[in-house]
């Protein structure tokens, strides 16, 4: 004779098996779900800076003291007086968000050979919001004003020789994350011009793409 009771308690937790087998599944296809919408949403709003093209258009850059730089497409610029050092890039955003610039820090050309990301805590904040809109260029600028500032003897020295100055730009999208470093060189040409090479972009908030 049958064990009903046996049976419909084999039958009940069958049951919850498969209705347990379902919602794992159907959980794990919703967070996989979400996991794509949310990079979408993110490569919707991320940034990426480059140099601009020798054809856009110049810039004019104005500094807090009222000092004015034209900077031209491709080109950055270091102009040195006896108070203070100005500095320019002009920069195109090749992403799809808006890019907001955070910081920036000093280089020598030594550091084209190093692959690690250099330390957020060694960057300069801006004294302003740089924003630079998808697919619109803008500038990065920078000044050194302390005379002890060993940044400046170092600018004043690769200028006066001809070298190259590296200037690694901290920047982020318009909601505060997606955190990059771009490394770019500037090569001194003539009357403080300079030419631009970006030389290579770091994550900060999510994994390099190499």
């Amino acid at each position: 004779m049958a064990d009903w009771v046996t049976i419909s308690s084999l039958a009940t937790a069958g049951g919850t098996l498969v209705l347990a087998l379902a919602t794992f599944a159907s959980v794990r296809s919703a967070n996989r779900s979400a996991r794509v919408a949310e990079e979408s949403l993110l490569a919707s709003v991320r940034p990426l800076l480059v140099p601009t093209r020798f054809d856009d258009p110049t810039l004019k850059v104005g500094f807090g003291d009222d000092h004015w730089v034209h900077v031209h497409g491709g080109t950055g610029s270091i102009e040195i007086t006896d108070e203070v050092i100005y500095m320019t890039i002009s920069l195109r955003n090749a992403g799809s968000g808006i890019a907001v610039l955070h910081g920036w820090r000093l280089g020598t050309a030594e550091a084209l050979t190093v692959q690690e990301r250099p330390p957020i805590e060694e960057f300069r904040r801006q004294q302003r919001d740089i924003y630079i809109p998808a697919g619109d260029i803008y500038f990065w600028q920078g000044a050194l004003r302390d005379a002890a500032d060993p940044d400046r003897a170092l600018v004043e020295k690769q200028v006066t020789a001809g070298e190259r100055t590296i200037v690694d730009v901290l920047y982020g999208d318009q909601h505060g994350g997606q955190r990059v470093v771009s490394r770019f060189t500037l090569i001194p040409r003539d009357e403080g011009m300079c030419l631009v090479s970006l030389a290579r972009q770091w994550n900060v908030d999510r994994p390099d793409p190499r």
